[in-house]
């Protein structure tokens, strides 16, 4: 059965993805940048790094974590489009671009926040990343509280809203269309293997942990593959 016929044919449909979706929005994956004095990304976007250097935390995060000018591409669209014929029940991502939802998408569970939100640490007044990314220094909300991005850092808990969510809808799934992530760490892995049917559909350009048990393996672009379906 092709990647077409399985949509064709299934009413239920989950979308899971990670980075690969959005580089062909100009959004790299950050765990390959080095932060500040040749520390990873992983150091640096930590609750840790946050709380003790925050100054410097912000160096990076608006280098690294805020593209003001991306704009969704065919992927985000067709998965929109998905939606609105009444076969794709929901987006599941790690991503926190925040690019989904601006294509059109209404039911998304971002596993770790979205940049597009944030918050005064004090008060709880919100606050857009426009103005985070306007912001010099330590960015402060009216009250002189800082504000702190929506989105989880290393060290930092997942919402159990969200990871539950994310897994119902996975072990629901008639297909489950898993794009741009290399499925090696949790909650990818966990979500993943919740589903419990047989039309997995992985589309990645390099091998993932989970390739045996898919039941489709497309080796694409995560654009190129979705964007197809624009045009059905």
């Amino acid at each position: 059965m092709t990647f077409e016929q399985m949509i064709e044919n299934s009413g239920h449909i989950v979308f899971f993805g990670g980075a690969g979706v959005s580089t062909a929005s100009g959004i790299p994956d950050f765990r390959g940048a080095e932060g500040i004095g040749g520390r990873k990304a992983e150091e640096v976007l930590s609750h840790s790094f946050f709380i003790n250097r925050t100054e410097e935390f912000f160096e990076f995060y608006r280098k690294h974590m805020l593209f003001p000018n991306a704009v969704p591409n065919a992927a985000h669209y067709a998965l929109a489009e998905l939606e609105r014929r009444g076969k794709l029940k929901a987006v599941i991502t790690q991503n926190v671009d925040g690019l989904h939802r601006r294509a059109g998408s209404n039911i998304v569970y971002e596993l770790h926040g979205n940049v597009d939100h944030n918050y005064c640490m004090e008060c709880g007044k919100a606050y857009g990343a426009e103005y985070v990314m306007r912001s010099r220094g330590i960015p402060r909300c009216a009250c002189g509280g800082v504000i702190k991005p929506d989105v989880v850092l290393y060290g930092e808990p997942l919402d159990l809203y969200m990871l539950r969510m994310s897994n119902a809808y996975a072990m629901a799934a008639q297909m489950l269309i898993v794009a741009g992530t290399s499925l090696s760490v949790f909650p990818a892995n966990e979500i993943v293997d919740s589903y419990m049917h047989n039309r997995l559909v992985i589309i990645n350009d390099t091998p993932t942990e989970f390739d045996q048990k898919a039941d489709l393996i497309i080796r694409d672009k995560v654009e190129t593959v979705l964007g197809r379906l624009l045009n059905k």
